[in-house]
């Protein structure tokens, strides 16, 4: 696993959101900064926390002109599921072939519970409007992950 990191250019991407539409960095480009943020799995405790945080800052994150994509290996219909079951108010993307999660290093060899596995490793990309990481957020509770964000922008 090659994490990129602050200063490197963010891969180009485009997935399917959790309607089916296709989103993708380049349409924010010159006008938004991006918050990418990985997450393992639509529904799971963890990631239910981290979202709604993100949801609950809503506010904070539209006045620094930012935009919310959340990435995971899950299929539209079940992030349509996590979308309309937490009331989120930003873009989930299905990246079920893990290539956008390749690109940015954050798939890679897991442990839980004494089992190996590969998957998504939860880490947030902070991109500026010209395409470039700023911040990578690595280190966080899921409960705090909202406000390390905010914290990094008002920098």
């Amino acid at each position: 696993m090659n994490t990129l990191s602050p200063g490197d250019k963010a891969p180009a991407f485009e997935l399917p959101d959790q309607d089916g539409n296709s989103v993708s960095l380049a349409q924010f480009e010159g006008s938004k900064k991006v918050l990418v943020y990985f997450y393992p799995k639509a529904m799971t405790p963890g990631c239910t926390v981290q979202a709604c945080g993100l949801r609950d800052s809503k506010a904070e994150l539209d006045e620094a002109n930012l935009v919310v994509l959340g990435i995971s290996p899950d299929n539209s219909k079940r992030l349509a599921k996590f979308v309309e079951r937490d009331q989120l108010n930003f873009t989930l993307l299905a990246d079920e072939d893990h290539a956008v999660a390749d690109a940015f290093g954050v798939w890679g060899l897991k442990k839980f519970m004494g089992k190996e596995y590969d998957g998504i490793h939860r880490i947030s990309f902070l991109i500026d409007e010209k395409g470039t990481i700023t911040h990578v957020f690595n280190k966080f509770k899921t409960k705090e992950h909202h406000d390390v964000v905010l914290a990094a922008l008002n920098d």
